[in-house]
């Protein structure tokens, strides 16, 4: 078990408040979220930051809810650039595919976040992973200037 003392009172408190075991952070809890990917999608910099803390075995950094998306796609749901770097540094994967096949590169896309494709784009988000509908970031991009980043980066490929 994980000595409760290496998570702060902050983050013990929000943990328990969530329904989340400080001894067993790496378990889910509701829509098989941890609490590394609910903190993420509340734009929690603190507790995601605290988190990391933990080797990363504790915290199951890749672990997948229940429709298949990691923290990382909860960090761009958050629109928190903070959270996504410290989740990349920390190696998680970026280019992990959904239920549907979707990657956050795609839900940015989908969503009209150019920022966000920008920011993936320039962390090595793969362009070429498909839907099970068999689309593509560029497929799905919602504005012109997703369309444009997406096709400038196929075109550097």
């Amino acid at each position: 078990m994980l000595p409760m003392i290496l998570l702060s009172p902050v983050t013990l408190s929000w943990m328990l408040e969530h329904g989340f075991d400080p001894e067993n952070p790496a378990a889910p809890g509701r829509y098989q979220d941890t609490a590394l990917i609910l903190a993420s999608r509340q734009g929690r910099e603190d507790i995601v930051t605290d988190l990391l803390h933990l080797p990363a075995a504790q915290i199951a950094l890749n672990h997948r809810n229940m429709d298949g998306t990691n923290a990382l796609w909860a960090a761009v749901v958050a629109d928190s650039f903070a959270i996504a770097g410290r989740l990349l540094q920390a190696g998680i994967d970026l280019d992990n595919l959904n239920d549907n096949g979707a990657s956050a590169l795609m839900y940015a896309s989908s969503a009209g976040k150019t920022p966000w494709v920008r920011y993936l784009l320039k962390k090595g988000a793969g362009l070429h992973a498909e839907t099970l509908d068999g689309f593509t970031a560029l497929d799905l991009a919602a504005n012109i200037d997703c369309l444009r980043l997406l096709r400038s980066a196929a075109k550097i490929l």
